[in-house]
């Protein structure tokens, strides 16, 4: 049902749509030649972008059309069907694994990765409950440990396909979130101490992480290896200079950069249109991260839910932005994580414009008038007299 007065924050969508159409222009340059050649057919990656497109546009309008009183009712039954996702994926013959990771559900022609279902049901499962459990949050252990419990399962079942990146994107925006609460300082910062000693822990006892590591503080000592992946993105942001090379001309997408056209597209953009180019995108997500935080105070008055959703949403694209652009500068380590809205990959592009239209559906509730009450007309006393 669609509210009756709407006040579309059109700043909100011209960024939405600027993202998108970036994506679409950079999916398309990116996947070309690797297409023909792989596919013989140039156009494979980019009609397959423009599918996944339609359908996260058609996702994003029934999203908009749910009231946020559904998404309250609904959000722990939703939660509950992403767990049994990812759980799911884990199930041989059920989960479809690509590159040692088993992150996809095959459905026919379409493969699902329940992952980024997961971070949208994540964040309004937990939105729900800080919006009824706040004050209990901001008391004592057990309203702390609850949601803890719950991220630690998440974390477990994403470690285990394995996911370390969407891991890390879901845990961090779920301590944003419940800091934002109100949890206590104390809790909050043995939470972080203790997240980030598991991620060490975990760089140590895993043999490829650490040699992540050692490439990531080094990429150049071993470029023809474990190193290959970094240094060809990093050529590509030194070929690209000031202006870039042009749209289409970029060198390393022709075979030299693995999965130009997904993890690694920031480097054809930083490529094609230099530092100018690099740097638009990067404001363009800014922009977009502020003007979502920027509701988050005003809907607080009206409603918990709906701030404590935005502003996880808010942060989770944020942070996978900026992993995203990170890994792809050398920044930070490899981490296998998509730009959000940019590239190709039906699941996340689904997904994030999902994110979005929650957040408009939720800005628009927020623009309605609170309706006064009706008061009842007093009955006359006569009238009551005769009946009596």
């Amino acid at each position: 049902m669609m509210p009756r007065e709407h006040s579309i924050d059109w700043v909100l969508i011209g960024l939405w749509a600027s993202l998108l159409t970036v994506g679409l222009i950079m999916v398309a340059s990116a996947s070309i030649n690797f297409s023909a050649a792989t596919y013989l057919d140039p156009w494979h990656f980019v009609m397959r972008h423009i599918v996944y497109l339609c359908l996260a546009l058609i996702g994003a309008l029934v999203v908009f059309s749910l009231p946020m009183q559904f998404w309250q009712q609904y959000g722990s039954v939703l939660f509950v069907v992403s767990l049994v996702l990812l759980i799911a994926v884990l199930i041989p013959g059920l989960g479809k694994k690509v590159n040692g990771s088993q992150r996809w559900l095959a459905v026919g022609p379409i493969t699902i990765q329940a992952s980024e279902i997961a971070k949208f049901m994540s964040v309004v499962f937990f939105a729900g409950y800080f919006s009824r459990r706040q004050a209990e949050l901001a008391q004592g252990w057990r309203g702390f440990i609850k949601p803890v419990m719950v991220m630690v399962l998440i974390s477990i079942l994403l470690l285990l396909e394995p996911d370390f990146g969407s891991t890390v994107v879901i845990a961090g925006t779920l301590v944003a979130m419940m800091f934002f609460a109100g949890v206590r300082m104390g809790q909050f910062l043995l939470l972080v101490t203790a997240g980030a000693g598991l991620l060490v822990l975990m760089a140590v006892l895993s043999p490829y992480r650490m040699q992540r590591l050692i490439t990531y503080l080094d990429p150049w000592a071993d470029q023809f290896n474990s190193g290959y992946q970094l240094t060809q993105s990093l050529i590509a942001f030194g070929r690209g200079e000031w202006l870039g090379v042009g749209l289409g001309n970029s060198i390393q997408k022709l075979f030299f950069l693995p999965e130009a056209h997904t993890d690694f597209i920031f480097a054809i953009i930083a490529e094609e249109g230099g530092l100018f180019g690099a740097f638009c995108v990067v404001a363009l997500f800014c922009a977009l991260v502020a003007r979502l935080l920027s509701y988050v105070n005003r809907m607080a008055e009206k409603n918990a839910f709906s701030a404590y959703a935005v502003f996880g949403f808010a942060i989770l694209l944020g942070a996978q932005a900026f992993i995203n652009i990170g890994v792809a500068s050398g920044l930070l380590p490899t981490k296998g994580l998509t730009l959000p809205l940019i590239s190709y990959g039906g699941s996340s592009l689904i997904v994030c414009c999902a994110m979005l239209a929650f957040t408009l559906r939720a800005q628009s509730e927020m623009q309605q008038p609170e309706k006064a009450p009706v008061k009842k007309p007093r009955k006359n006393l006569r009238v009551q007299e005769v009946l009596a």
